[in-house]
């Protein structure tokens, strides 16, 4: 049987501020229907890297590729077009607006033809949000809010859902119910790059890793693997 070709495959990638290296050579492929996550303590990178996929920060080697085209130094607004979607740290939602307004801005540069159906499909993952859909978004809980980010990063249909720190500042109740409905919405069909500093949940839910150090990849593999492998807490903790 013919090897699927990957949905995202990074090569060499280059990064970083005023001249300042941050990734050093990053490679990285995420097939599609898989959960990926990358993992690494905070500082060695992560946001970096998903702010080049994201077309925020160009890089200064390396090729990206998303769904067969070349998108390094692509800019943000054609990457979500083409189906790469990134839900960044800290939500980002506007406090503002309410939450169905919110929602309806994740249609605004895909799918919006489609952005009915969708509204109903967010509703029906996150009731939570269909009963708070008139609230102003500020004054959301933190666990809202993150359901409110990752609902409208699903309003534009992604081929590619990028999560950074989802579960970051939640309850360990609420942490699991995130990493419980990630894996709902991959189970759905959707290829999701989980991004995050929670180890242990991530490598649960994800079928291949990636642990990143000081702007590297110093493991990577089958999800289960890493999670037996002793040296993952030496290079996660520097033990």
């Amino acid at each position: 049987m013919a090897e699927t070709s990957p949905l995202l495959a990074v090569t060499g990638l280059v990064a970083g501020y005023g001249g300042a290296p941050i990734l050093r050579g990053i490679d990285l492929s995420v097939g599609p229907g898989e959960i990926v996550a990358v993992l690494g303590a905070n500082g060695v990178g992560k946001t970096t890297l998903n702010k080049v996929l994201s077309g925020v920060l160009t890089p200064s080697a390396g090729e990206i590729r998303f769904d067969g085209e070349r998108i390094d130094g692509a800019a943000a607004p054609a990457i979500v077009a083409a189906g790469l979607v990134h839900v960044p740290e800290g939500r980002k939602i506007f406090p503002d607006l309410d939450v169905h307004e919110n929602l309806e801005l994740g249609s605004y540069r895909r799918a919006r033809a489609n952005r009915a159906a969708n509204l109903a499909r967010v509703y029906d993952i996150f009731p939570r949000l269909a009963e708070r859909r008139r609230q102003r978004a500020g004054t959301l809980s933190g666990g809202e809010q993150q359901m409110l980010a990752i609902g409208r990063g699903l309003m534009a249909e992604p081929k590619l859902l990028i999560l950074d720190e989802p579960s970051l500042g939640l309850s360990p109740l609420l942490v699991e119910q995130m990493f419980t409905l990630i894996r709902r919405i991959n189970t759905d069909g959707l290829t999701i790059m989980l991004v995050e500093q929670n180890v242990v949940q991530s490598l649960e839910i994800a079928g291949r890793a990636f642990v990143m150090e000081n702007g590297r990849f110093v493991m990577a593999g089958a999800a289960r693997d890493l999670a037996a492998d002793p040296q993952l807490e030496k290079a996660y903790l520097g033990l």
